[in-house]
């Protein structure tokens, strides 16, 4: 092999090697940011958010609004087709008082789209702060964008917790690794298209 080209291998190693390494680090800080418990379960604000991805995270967020947490619950994300009685059903959880109380955004196709559904319906309503329940290695990602679209709005993370998913320890499960870096890998991307000032892929002007 001549010298040039081994030399010129040698430095593409070499940056893949970085490259490799500075993902490592990135990965293992952002696994750190993931919560392992729900830290402020107590302050209440004008708003529950749930987006959508599992049916704990509609139920938890049922429990938040039947505890008075918050005057209204918005879930974002939701299919075109289902309405918030559907969503009730689903739960098991017929209530016509909480369904007075809660509102469905059909627009979000992502997490970007989630928070500027969200930051639509919230300047509507005059609100200025929020709780905001997703997975628990969903809330990082979740907050970076809750953040950028709602830099005025105080936001509490509330965590949920699935089974079969680790909230410690990580590593130590085959599909508890793939979930965590495919997330960090999302976040990475949503980072640099926040950079670059790319547009969610939906944004809401209403909802019900």
């Amino acid at each position: 092999m001549p010298a040039a080209r081994r030399i010129g291998r040698i430095a593409s190693l070499s940056v893949l090697a970085v490259v490799l390494v500075a993902w490592g680090v990135g990965l293992a800080r952002f696994a750190a940011t993931i919560p392992a418990m729900v830290e402020d379960a107590e302050t209440p604000t004008e708003a529950i958010v749930v987006l959508t991805g599992g049916s704990e995270r509609f139920t938890t967020g049922l429990r938040l609004l039947a505890q008075h947490k918050a005057e209204r619950m918005f879930v974002s994300g939701v299919h075109p087709d289902v309405d918030v009685g559907r969503l009730l059903a689903v739960a098991g959880q017929p209530s016509a008082d909480l369904a007075d109380r809660i509102e469905t955004g059909h627009a979000a196709l992502d997490t970007a789209g989630n928070a500027a559904e969200t930051a639509a319906w919230m300047q509507r309503r005059g609100y200025r702060s929020l709780r905001l329940v997703t997975s628990h290695y969903h809330m990082p990602r979740s907050l970076a964008e809750f953040r950028r679209a709602l830099p005025d709005v105080k936001v509490i993370p509330h965590p949920v917790f699935s089974a079969g998913i680790a909230k410690t320890a990580w590593w130590q499960r085959p599909g508890t690794i793939a979930l965590v870096v495919s997330e960090y890998n999302k976040y990475l991307l949503s980072s640099l298209a926040a950079r670059a000032d790319i547009p969610a892929l939906a944004v809401a002007e209403g909802g019900t």
